[in-house]
């Protein structure tokens, strides 16, 4: 059965096999499905990585038995099954084994995501991500904005929206709520902006 709407849908299915050909043809590409919507994301810049890294030291640190997960593929969404590759995501050392390249995103405590300078940027990461991992519950978003020098975190997932949203500059100490239980000591990332 086909349903009609007044903007054409992919399948899912068909989304990824064209995001394996496109990976595949030119080194870097990175797609998402979000809101039926195919959207590229920028290939990480040396800062955006440098943030990663330094994201990760500090989860590795406060919380052993958990892992950030860099550039995992899940699926996020339950309408339209949405596809996203957030920047990281802190699971379980083994929470993705044997799941392939879009996994289930019950047992992420964290999405993750550093904002690059293309020209979608903000509607990605403040509008469509946020809606995306509520959706699918993932208790806590982490949104570090280099362009506005914010980190914003997004907590209390209704299954439409986050409920909670803190947001403080640079430098400022920043809790991340249960189940994460991370304080970011912030003044770092300073460095690492254009």
């Amino acid at each position: 059965m086909t349903v009609m709407t007044d903007r054409p849908h992919m399948l899912t299915e068909d989304f990824e096999a064209v995001a394996r050909m496109a990976a595949r043809e030119r080194e870097g590409t990175r797609l998402e499905f979000i809101d039926g919507a195919i959207r590229s994301k920028a290939t990480p810049d040396g800062d955006h990585g440098r943030i990663i890294q330094w994201l990760l030291k500090i989860c590795m640190q406060s919380r052993p038995e958990l892992f950030l997960h860099p550039g995992q593929g899940i699926k996020a969404q339950e309408y339209r099954e949405g596809r996203a590759i957030p920047d990281a995501v802190l699971a379980d050392p083994d929470a993705f084994v044997g799941q392939g390249d879009w996994v289930d995103p019950a047992p992420i405590l964290m999405a993750v995501e550093v904002t690059s300078w293309d020209s979608d940027t903000h509607r990605r990461d403040h509008v469509e991500k946020p809606r995306a991992y509520a959706e699918t519950s993932i208790p806590v978003y982490l949104l570090i904005d280099r362009a506005k020098c914010e980190i914003s975190v997004y907590s209390q997932p209704n299954g439409r929206r986050y409920e909670s949203v803190h947001i403080v500059p640079y430098g400022t100490d920043i809790a991340l709520p249960d189940p994460v239980g991370i304080t970011l000591h912030t003044e770092p990332l300073k460095d690492w902006v254009r």
